[in-house]
């Protein structure tokens, strides 16, 4: 089956954040992560035929979906789940939240690797627990992990957890297993456990393999707990689902504890049956997918490099987001957003959401969408900061 993602699907007016927010609505959006795609019919279709049943009521989650998830997993990544490893939720989001409230107590540290999504942050500080920065080291147009830092900050005893993104948004690293497992020893060694956030893993650039952190070895199963769901991958976030994975029946017994006293134990037959499809029947649209927005980075990075020369572009491995250092310029990252959202009539997120320092001379730009609404972002913003540059 052939998906046609140079479809334009008009938004606007459709309840949308990304359109319809006050922010975008003179604008062209390319800030939320999501996507300005049509979704792969065969989801459709599975929604279709749940609405025709037309009862609405509390839903089971069957037997079909924990092997819809244990299938795509074992065939696409090799990573072999049981059924009692998993809990499911309304979304990664919530399921941090809860992991992190059965894991650490108030006042205990958690540790992000900086610049990082930014509801790392919220979560922690919700669950009245304190942020520990292991801020990223930008080099040759990558990132890497300041292992020393992350190696002291690990060993304080009031540090409990590492909220660890793979593919990492904003930075869009698609993890090695060597840095994983490098990762895990530190924090083995220090009694950290690691909650990885693997939301983005099916968007992974040519040359580019996503490894499941817990599939590593055996010592990383036992040590993490992993959050992930269909929701960005085939977007489907409204369909708001998400699953919690661990092997350690201790650990998801604390943490169904927290998903219970959150009040998220509950999801949508629409997230359930449109997972099912997707696992199931959609791998063709993520084969498409990543070659496709894999041709928008590779405009931007033209682009940027003829037009826009003090501009750099981060090396995107994974994720349809893009990370651009926009310091030449002598403006701040709000700057920036401001200019461009005012003159270029693009709206685009302020590194300083993924970290005051360490975001700080960034911008993202979310490349999820056709190549014309691309080609005509990315005149506008050569209009508006070649005079900058």
């Amino acid at each position: 089956m052939q998906h046609d993602f140079d479809l334009p699907i008009p938004r606007r007016h459709s309840n949308c954040v990304k359109w319809d927010s006050p922010e975008a609505a003179n604008a062209l959006p390319m800030w939320v992560a999501d996507m300005d795609f049509r979704v792969a019919q065969p989801i459709i279709d599975a929604l279709h035929r749940r609405v025709e049943h037309g009862v609405f009521g509390y839903t089971i989650v069957p037997d079909e979906y924990y092997e819809a998830v244990i299938s795509w997993f074992a065939r696409r990544h090799h990573w072999h789940i049981e059924r009692e490893w998993m809990l499911y939720t309304s979304g990664v989001v919530p399921a941090l939240s809860a992991t992190i409230k059965a894991l650490a107590a108030p006042g205990e540290k958690v540790l992000i690797q900086t610049p990082v999504y930014n509801c790392f942050f919220s979560s922690i500080r919700n669950n009245g627990c304190i942020i520990v920065e292991n801020p990223l080291i930008p080099e040759d147009g990558t990132y890497h992990i300041d292992f020393d830092d992350l190696e002291r900050k690990a060993a304080d005893p009031q540090t409990k957890l590492l909220v660890f993104c793979n593919p990492h948004n904003p930075v869009g690293r698609v993890w090695t297993a060597e840095e994983m497992e490098r990762v895990n020893t530190i924090c083995l060694h220090n009694g950290v456990k690691v909650v990885t956030d693997e939301i983005h893993c099916e968007v992974v650039m040519p040359g580019y393999k996503y490894t499941p952190f817990a599939s590593v070895s055996a010592e990383c199963l036992d040590n993490s707990i992993t959050l992930n769901s269909p929701s960005k991958s085939f977007n489907i976030a409204s369909l708001q689902i998400a699953n919690i994975i661990s092997n350690n029946a201790e650990t998801l017994q604390r943490i169904d504890r927290a998903i219970n006293i959150n009040e998220i134990c509950d999801v949508n037959p629409f997230g359930v049956v449109g997972t099912i499809a997707a696992y199931n029947e959609c791998e063709y649209w993520i084969e498409q997918l990543c070659p496709y927005l894999n041709t928008n980075y590779e405009l931007l990075r033209s682009t940027i490099e003829q037009s826009l020369p003090k501009l750099k572009l981060t090396r995107l491995e994974g994720t349809y987001l893009a990370w651009i250092d926009i310091r030449g310029l002598n403006l701040s990252s709000d700057e920036v957003k401001n200019l461009l959202l005012e003159q270029a009539l693009v709206l685009v997120n302020s590194g300083t959401m993924y970290g005051d320092t360490a975001g700080e001379g960034y911008i993202r730009l979310n490349l999820a969408c056709p190549h014309h609404y691309l080609q005509e972002a990315l005149s506008n913003i050569c209009k508006t900061l070649s005079q900058k540059s």
